[in-house]
């Protein structure tokens, strides 16, 4: 077997690819994600996949082997795509759909179904690219919004494949993304990957957050359980090429090095004398940078305080973006007038209020304008992270500089020091500047010393070592659960010892584990495939057939009238043995009368849950309920009723979305240990799903086979995915 290798998955390949006249030119991209893998992707024998950049209408067969050989060169595979999978999946969906929506811009945000349906075939796309890489033991990192089903795309083909999933952009709140048409089928998509890493808690959060009331599953901590799987979910924020920016730096403010044309403006505008500062603003020309936002602010910043006229100067960069889509090209006039309005309204013979540069500077150029900046103003509305933030940091070797940082970029999570600001308040942001122009030379100091050490320490470098160590310690997870899995060895092995065994004991509990549970407890009658399983397993003479149940006694006399099982219900209170029904515990109930009240205000305060009243217990059903008032719930309800309980033998029992309080002389334990009593069983074989039966698989013989319905914590010997495949291995025992 070759080395296991990482694979990389993004819309764009780390490269710059031109042709012109039949000629081929290939360079290396700068942009961070680049940066950030390009040791991931050089180490051993890791693979790029991604989009050229080109069209399959701009290749002819000739070219396009020409761009596939050459890539290959680079470690790369191909993706192609249409000029209308650009269109619909790349500027419809992606970039007119979940850009905004993940932003928050409802406003600019479209469902057009046709797009959607391009986005998945794309993916596919994407996926069976990535298939076709895939070995044995390989690693898959797939990123951001372009590619959410990819994940689960390849899991369904591959397995065992080990797959992450970075989100470069922020995860809206459930609020929002709940307005999403195909807000399922996302989440299931990015299910697909063992490891789902975000910039932030807050995103995390919100991703959590959806997965519970959409999805319903359950969620512990940071860890999704899903099929057969647990998926873990943590925050990474990313850096940059820090030692990249701080050479560069360094480099500038050598003396001996000759100055850029733009430099030699910049200079005539510093002047530490008459107290004259540069401000630097720097952004893509996107909806969600708030740039006519902030020059409105610097307006009002102006005006009020008048006495920084003249001594201050807006250096504001925006970088081309999406330059034919109706937003940005409404946003491009709109900014357009606003600093024309204001370089009016303001300016004199030698001072203009704003520099604007709309267009993409050289690298040298950009560190240009943050070693001549005094204060950086980064004042997105919504930002996934902001790498310019950390690059004006990264670039002050003197350790002075203020950095005015908007509280909705990523990057505020960890950048305390900065002066954080709201970037909607006006007074907000006048107030904020006009304290970054005056702060003192050593508070400058003491923050930027402080942002310095933390981006030096977690760069881009980092941040992808780190994503990958996480993705690396899933695959134990996955191990845990892997190891305790029913395997087909395993089947086989029990099947066998069923068949030479004489006296067996099989126990099965209902609810969860021979069939599925419902929004409501009473829809989970038995089907008639269920009792023709059933009367097979009782039919047999060496069989003693037990369903142990937490319902109530009524409810499996109605259900199993004229059936011959074996039955225990109420978690062990009757035990019905040749139809006759005997009481093994004698309980008081009247503690039922003084608890139902309480639970009742549990009912009124928490819509979706209802009580189920039992002949010994009493169960609040909170299965349809909001998942995270639930959670709120279920706490509120166990530190009430567990001061109520303790001195009256009761115990509080946490089902699947039920708790239920009953006697603590019963559980399902102690009526398995009376049933082994009876009789000297050379088999014993024991389902269940829930937390109650634990208890039997405490009191089962170290021999028996103890199976868990469903992949949680447990103390049976072995795991299995649901009643479905529950059924079908009690059928191949026929």
């Amino acid at each position: 077997m070759s080395n296991p290798k990482t694979i990389i998955v993004s819309n764009r390949l780390p490269l710059q690819i031109s042709i012109e006249d039949d000629k081929l030119e290939v360079s290396p991209s700068v942009g961070g994600l680049a940066t950030g893998m390009k040791s991931v992707h050089s180490e051993g024998n890791g693979v790029w996949v991604g989009w050229t950049g080109i069209t399959d209408e701009e290749l002819n067969p000739k070219l396009r082997d020409k761009v596939e050989k050459r890539i290959a060169e680079e470690q790369c595979v191909a993706v192609n795509l249409t000029e209308n999978d650009i269109e619909e999946y790349y500027l419809g969906f992606s970039n007119k759909t979940l850009w905004p929506l993940f932003h928050y811009f409802m406003e600019y945000t479209v469902f057009e179904t046709k797009e959607w349906e391009t986005y998945v075939q794309v993916n596919q796309k994407f996926a069976d690219a990535v298939i076709e890489q895939i070995n044995e033991g390989d690693t898959v990192w797939v990123h951001d919004y372009q590619l959410l089903l990819v994940p689960q795309m390849i899991k369904a083909k591959k397995p065992n494949i080990t797959i992450g999933f970075f989100l470069h952009i922020p995860f809206p709140s459930y609020e929002i993304f709940r307005t999403f048409p195909w807000r399922s089928e996302v989440l299931e998509g990015m299910l697909g990957a063992d490891l789902i890493g975000f910039h932030t808690y807050d995103y995390e959060r919100h991703f959590l957050s959806s997965i519970k009331r959409i999805l319903r599953l359950d969620v512990n901590f940071n860890e999704i359980s899903y099929h057969n799987r647990v998926i873990k979910v943590d925050s990474f924020p990313m850096g940059i090429d820090y030692q990249k920016f701080w050479e560069a730096a360094l480099k500038h403010n050598n003396e001996t090095e000759e100055k850029s044309d733009l430099q030699k403006r910049l200079d005539e505008h510093i002047d530490p004398k008459q107290n004259k500062k540069l401000i630097l603003s720097i952004d893509r020309m996107d909806y969600t940078k708030g740039i006519p936002n902030r020059i409105k602010a610097f307006e009002y910043f102006l005006n009020t305080y008048p006495e920084y006229k003249e001594k201050v100067r807006l250096v504001m960069l925006a970088v081309p973006s999406r330059s034919n889509v109706p937003q940005y090209i409404k946003l491009k006039r709109e900014t357009d007038e606003l600093v024309g309005r204001i370089n009016g309204q303001f300016a004199t013979v030698s001072w203009t209020p704003i520099w604007y540069f709309y267009r993409s500077l050289p690298f040298d150029n950009l560190i240009d304008l943050y070693t001549s900046a005094d204060v950086a103003l980064i004042t997105p509305v919504r930002d996934g992270m902001n790498l310019v933030a950390k690059e004006y940091v990264a670039t002050r070797t003197n350790t002075d500089g203020v950095l005015i940082l908007s509280e909705m970029a990523g990057a505020a999570k960890e950048m305390n020091e900065a002066l954080l600001i709201n970037p909607n308040s006006y007074d907000d942001f006048a107030d904020t500047l006009k304290r970054a122009l005056q702060m003192p030379l050593a508070e400058q100091k003491t923050r930027m010393k402080f942002l310095q050490k933390r981006l030096k320490r977690y760069d881009v470098e980092k941040w992808a070592k780190e994503f990958l160590n996480a993705l690396n310690a899933t695959k134990e997870l996955q191990e845990v659960i892997v190891a305790k899995e029913l395997t087909e060895a395993d089947a086989s092995k029990i099947k066998s010892d069923y068949e030479k065994a004489q006296k067996r004991l099989v126990l099965l509990d209902y609810d969860g584990t021979l069939t599925t549970f419902t929004d409501n407890p009473q829809d989970a009658k038995p089907d008639n495939e269920l009792f023709q399983l059933l009367d097979t397993l009782e039919v047999d003479s060496k069989n003693n057939l037990v369903l142990i149940s937490g319902r109530d006694k009524e409810t499996f006399k109605k259900w199993f009238k004229n059936k011959p099982y074996n039955l225990v219900t109420d978690h062990g209170v009757w035990l019905r043995h040749n139809n006759e029904w005997v009481e093994l515990e004698r309980l008081k109930t009247d503690w039922m009368t003084r608890l139902l009240p309480i639970l009742e205000t549990f009912v009124d305060r928490t819509p979706g849950t209802f009580i189920e009243r039992k002949n010994y217990s009493l169960a609040w059903h909170y299965r349809t309920a909001d998942p995270e008032l639930a959670q709120i719930r279920t706490t509120e309800l166990k530190t009430v009723v567990t001061s109520m309980i303790a001195n009256n033998d009761l115990s509080l029992l946490e089902g699947n979305k039920v708790m239920e309080i009953k006697s603590s002389n019963v559980n399902k334990g102690r009526a398995t240990n009376k049933l082994l009593m009876e009789a000297d069983y050379d088999f014993v074989m024991i389902f269940g799903d829930d937390w109650t039966d634990e208890y039997m698989f405490e009191e089962a013989p170290s021999d028996a086979y103890t199976v868990k319905v469903g992949y949680k914590k447990t103390k049976a010997r072995y795991q299995i995915k649901s009643p479905i495949q529950v059924r079908a291995f009690l059928k191949e025992l026929d």
